[in-house]
């Protein structure tokens, strides 16, 4: 008799095991390249997403969570190869990155070809969730249109004439156009692309200063950039012609260029101090503990991914069928950081708070702190459905 109890509770050890799977979880990512400080940082809170909303067990259904790491090195060609071999090699279930939007749009047409999802995160170009989306894409970082909207709102006023600086990229441009169509009162002046390896502003500011210093009321260059310190060009003294930076919020080392302009306003995506809610109580907190630091920018975008794909798992009970998923996603709403996102149901764009900042300077932290000014909440501003559907 004993022996049959035995044997039976082996079986049923081993149906549990056949019944439980591996979610195997691809993320394609600039690991190494221009954009590694953002990529490191959405790894990091990626896992710590994953984290949290399975309340530190790694699985949801009993099935477990793996991850599966790829360097895409920022180059679109190898990011899409990696996807391929993502879905196809390691059998992947769903994929997530990557951070240049470059590489986001070289991969998109390989999701829709393997029928797996991609969730974005944290790519920003207008044209992933636009002109080339599939439905196979779902984006929790924000696009081009939120980041230039909130701006707008920020900046938007009577009497101010803008001049715009970007690099000469997808993420450059979409965001000039996001910004410009937002763009209700103040006029623009002048659109200034420039090479992201740019170090010398010295030609680009002259032509920037030109277009703006004879004009009356109040004078602002909106800088739209990712790595490097565009901020350089402050050195060339654009406070003679009583012209102001502005520009959107950005990681903690890019921000300690900000001290230089107390009282600078934008909008920002995320900033640990900003966002009362429990998910970004514990992921500061946390981040403190594992990393000696707050969280930064990225960090909060990755763990925004993490609480998504599991809050979507455990919709289908840990089913990874790519329809299920689908249907689970689309119109979803979830905590994340930055309080309740939801994908909208026509291109999958996480819908999401934006925070209107201005600098203030405390010598306890080693970059301009942006306090809010407010919450720009998802339903104040009108992003548009570019994706034709």
């Amino acid at each position: 008799m004993k022996y049959h109890l035995i044997a039976a509770a082996a079986a049923l050890l081993a149906c549990g095991a056949a019944g439980a799977k591996d979610i195997r979880i691809a993320h394609v990512y600039d690991k190494t390249g221009p954009l590694e400080a953002y990529a490191k940082q959405t790894q990091a809170g990626l896992m710590m997403g994953l984290d949290y909303a399975t309340g530190g067990t790694m699985t949801v259904n009993g099935n477990k969570l793996v991850v599966i790491e790829k360097d895409n090195q920022g180059k679109p060609d190898v990011a899409k190869s990696q996807l391929a071999a993502a879905y196809a090699d390691d059998r992947a279930d769903i994929a997530v990155g990557p951070t240049s939007s470059g590489a986001a749009l070289a991969m998109l047409p390989v999701a829709e070809e393997y029928k797996k999802i991609l969730l974005v995160e944290p790519a920003v170009a207008d044209a992933i969730t636009g002109e080339k989306w599939n439905r196979y894409i779902f984006r929790t970082g924000r696009n081009s249109s939120q980041d230039a909207i909130s701006n707008a709102v920020a900046l938007d006023k009577e009497g101010v004439t803008i001049a715009t600086m970007a690099q000469d990229n997808a993420f450059g441009r979409d965001g000039v156009k996001a910004f410009k169509d937002a763009l209700k009162k103040a006029k623009l002046a002048h659109e200034e692309y420039l090479p992201g390896t740019t170090t010398d502003f010295t030609a680009g500011a002259q032509r920037l200063f030109d277009s703006l210093k004879d004009k009356p009321g109040r004078k602002i260059i909106f800088i739209i950039w990712a790595g490097g310190n565009p901020f350089k060009i402050a050195d060339l003294d654009p406070k003679r012609y009583g012209i102001e930076i502005a520009t959107g919020g950005n990681i903690l080392p890019a921000m300690t260029a900000y001290k230089n302009f107390p009282g600078m306003e934008g909008a920002a995506y995320y900033y640990f101090g900003i966002p009362k809610n429990p998910v970004n109580n514990w992921l500061v907190s946390e981040h403190y503990k594992r990393y000696k630091q707050p969280p930064d920018f990225f960090t909060a975008g990755g763990m925004s991914a993490g609480i998504a794909l599991v809050e979507a798992l455990k919709k289908t009970g840990g089913a990874t069928d790519t329809e299920k998923l689908i249907s689970a996603m689309e119109g979803m709403s979830f905590e994340s950081p930055k309080g309740k996102m939801t994908f909208r149901k026509e291109d999958h764009q996480a819908m999401q708070s934006m925070y209107h900042f201005k600098i203030k300077v405390d010598p306890a932290f080693a970059w301009g702190v942006p306090e809010l000014v407010r919450e720009i909440k998802p339903e104040e501003m009108q992003i548009p459905i570019r994706n034709k559907r």
